[in-house]
């Protein structure tokens, strides 16, 4: 094996809090191979990020490097100067954030902070750098690199700028290239492109990468090695297929039993990781997950394991690995139980026909608006039936329609045309003109709860409020007090939390905070818009747990939004595919998730990242960026990027609704027979261009 690019030799990492030195990463060593993808993986707090910093010195002004080493090839990056460091990034080691809005300057043209880089490690002349520049956007699939050069950051998408910084990290053929969560804000769809972009071009530029990410299916599919941290340490380590397919700690195999599935029965339970990893003062001086572990022992909880080379490249810190390896032992069991409801069931609670929004684009920027635009259609004659105690689960990318749906059900904003019909009985469109009973019963948890959580009122007021404004009947203050304790209990949070105000809650916590107030009234509905993308994956999946035991206990239904295909599907009885406006296929969980008909949907989910090395697939590539609302294409929406577009007709004439007898529903001028042979015979091919391209930089190689 040849020398490493990188190694970290026994790095440990401390963050200034206050007066006090508190160790954040203790005794890490780490090291990335030629051509090697290393992923790093953990919950929310447990040195990703601080370390992949570190290890390029790159750290906040309150944290610094305690002990150890960071060899890059054979020099200490410890040990260099600022400017000698400087004359590394860029050049040698290149990094490319989650959020590339806070690292492109909004200020300036993409050719110029392109150009920058390349002027300031070689020595060429303005024409040849932007030449280079117009090089790189083509190395990463971008079609017309000049126009794009051209442009502003805010003019391009999220898949676009991250594209463009992507080109940027790797146009100075970078030795190690730094990857912290950049596919995190990306739909579906773009982040396979990414992805799949991603590790041809760092074979082709012969680099080596480190991934930093949350996102188990990502890295099963893009990396070659992980490393799992908790708490600072690290847990294990390995190639990727041994992690995915024989975890040896109790910590992996229970982040990987948290996983939902579309293979999930309906009415499944996930395994959940017990409890929340201790704040940086409380960390343990013996075994860091011991106090989360189903299987620590007295030995666990007095003196601490050591990280052991298993002699098969890999490494398990962990006093009972031998056990799980030869299979004696299991730390997390699957959960058989299924979820059982004694709660009355009505036919319909939900039954929305043809509503439709748009935007007026002159309430907005009347100063930008191009005159002959008349508005966003954001929604187009979508109906939907939700049934009581079932799930309706809405997909689709970025701009597809589905927030704007569920605020038009909400009435945030108001629908243009249409009708909504609440347990039978219609509604109004416009919130001010809906009734009491109708706000108690239609109920939403949106994404961020730090944005719906008042920071000054404590838990029990928060939650006491809904209950006085809602409730059926009125409720004196030791009634509510009790009520609000109940509801703690339901999910999963004790008496104390009354008292406490967000700041001193996790993200998991006011999440579930947000879902008790959501149920306080005994709501017939709650819409809940990406209830648990910003979680970490054992949260994430007592977040569901929940979500399907209230729907028992309470007998409500939910519309849920996500761009996860996993969490949807574990959810849902009934799933909607939106793309533009519409709801171009509908239908039963098992038809859509395992049968899907039309193409969208098809590629959709075939981009999604399966937490399985062995499945290995190239997703469907889906040409171009998602057009605009304000400039949607004529005929079908989706012509303009359909790998199985008929012909001219689909550039003409909108698509038909088709119907099959098991109520699957699909926009598309092929019928259910057509599709299902031409699926039968394999993916369509990759566009011409893009296999011209690999051959083309083959072959310049």
């Amino acid at each position: 094996m040849s020398e490493p690019v990188i190694s970290a030799k026994d790095l440990s990492i401390d963050y200034r809090i206050g007066r006090d030195w508190m160790q954040a990463v203790r005794s890490v060593d780490l090291s990335i191979n030629p051509l090697q993808i290393h992923g790093l993986v953990g919950e929310s707090g447990s040195g990703k990020s601080t370390i992949a910093l570190a290890m390029i010195r790159h750290l906040a002004r309150n944290a610094r490097i305690s002990e150890g080493r960071i060899l890059f090839g054979e020099r200490d990056l410890r040990q260099l100067r600022q400017r000698e460091i400087e004359d590394i990034w860029g050049n040698q080691i290149t990094l490319v954030p989650q959020n590339t809005m806070d690292s492109l300057n909004p200020s300036l043209r993409i050719s110029r902070q392109m150009t920058e880089v390349t002027r300031r490690h070689s020595s060429v002349s303005a024409t040849e750098a932007y030449e280079h520049a117009a090089d790189a956007l083509r190395s990463v699939q971008i079609a017309d690199p000049e126009q794009v050069l051209s442009r502003y950051p805010h003019q391009l998408s999220g898949g676009m700028m991250q594209r463009v910084m992507i080109a940027m990290a790797l146009s100075t053929r970078p030795r190690l290239v730094v990857l912290d969560e950049p596919t995190t804000a990306l739909d579906v769809t773009t982040q396979a492109v990414i992805l799949d972009l991603l590790r041809d071009l760092i074979k082709e530029e012969q680099a080596a990468a480190l991934y930093v990410s949350h996102d188990l299916g990502t890295v099963a599919q893009l990396c070659d090695y992980v490393t799992v941290l908790y708490a600072g340490e690290i847990m294990e380590s390995a190639p990727v297929d041994e992690l995915f397919s024989q975890p040896r700690h109790p910590y992996t195999i229970g982040l990987l039993s948290c996983l939902p599935s579309t293979a999930e029965e309906q009415e499944s339970r996930l395994t959940t990781i017990s409890g929340v990893a201790a704040a940086l003062g409380a960390r343990s001086s013996s075994c860091v997950f011991a106090d989360r572990c189903p299987l620590a022992t007295a030995q666990c909880r007095t003196s601490k394991p050591p990280l052991e080379d298993t002699g098969d490249h890999r490494n398990v810190r962990c006093w009972r690995w031998r056990e799980i390896a030869a299979g004696t032992i299991t730390p997390f069991e699957p959960t058989a139980r299924n979820i059982t409801s004694s709660a009355p069931r009505h036919s319909r609670v939900l039954q929305v026909r043809e509503i439709s929004k748009r935007f007026d684009d002159s309430r907005v920027l009347p100063s930008l608006v191009n005159r002959r635009t008349s508005g966003v259609q954001a929604v187009r004659d979508v109906s939907l039936a939700v049934d009581t105690r079932s799930t309706f689960g809405l997909v689709g990318e970025s701009g597809s329609g589905k927030t704007s749906l569920a605020r038009s059900l909400l009435a945030l904003v108001e629908a243009d045309t249409g009708s909504i019909e609440l347990r039978g009985e219609p509604i109004s469109l416009t919130l001010k003109r809906r009734d009491r009973a109708t706000l108690q019963n239609l109920r939403t948890v949106f994404q961020n709860p730090d944005d719906s959580l008042n920071p000054y009122r404590t838990v029990g007021q928060t939650i006491s409020r809904t209950l006085r404004k809602l409730s059926a009947e009125p409720l004196g203050a030791k009634a509510a007090r009790e009520r609000v304790k109940e509801l703690l209990r339901a999910v999963g949070l004790t008496d104390d939390y009354y008292h406490r105000r967000p700041a001193f809650l996790s993200g998991g916590e006011k999440q579930r905070v947000a879902i008790a107030r959501a149920f306080a009234p005994a709501p017939a509905l709650v819409i809940a818009d990406e209830p648990t993308s910003s979680l970490d994956v054992s949260v994430q999946a007592v977040i569901l747990n929940l979500l399907k035991d209230l729907r028992a206990a309470e007998g409500a239904s939910y519309v849920v939004i996500s761009h996860d295909l996993e969490v949807v599907s574990y959810l849902s009885d009934h799933i909607a595919v939106m793309y533009l406006g519409e709801i171009v296929e509908q239908g039963a969980n098992k038809d859509v998730i395992h049968f899907p008909s039309h193409p969208y949907t098809e590629a959709l989910l075939s981009a999604a990242p399966t937490p399985d090395p062995a499945v290995r697939h190239r997703p469907i590539a889906l040409s171009g960026e998602v057009p605009s609302p304000r400039n949607r294409p004529p005929g079908c929406p989706f012509q303009t990027r359909c790998p199985r577009k008929i012909g001219t007709v689909c550039e003409t004439d909108a698509p038909p609704v088709r119907t099959n007898e098991d109520g699957h529903e699909i926009r598309c001028h092929y019928t259910f027979e057509e599709l299902e042979s031409m699926q039968s015979k394999g993916p369509p091919t990759p566009p011409q261009e893009k296999t011209e391209q690999r051959l083309q930089r083959a072959e310049n190689k």
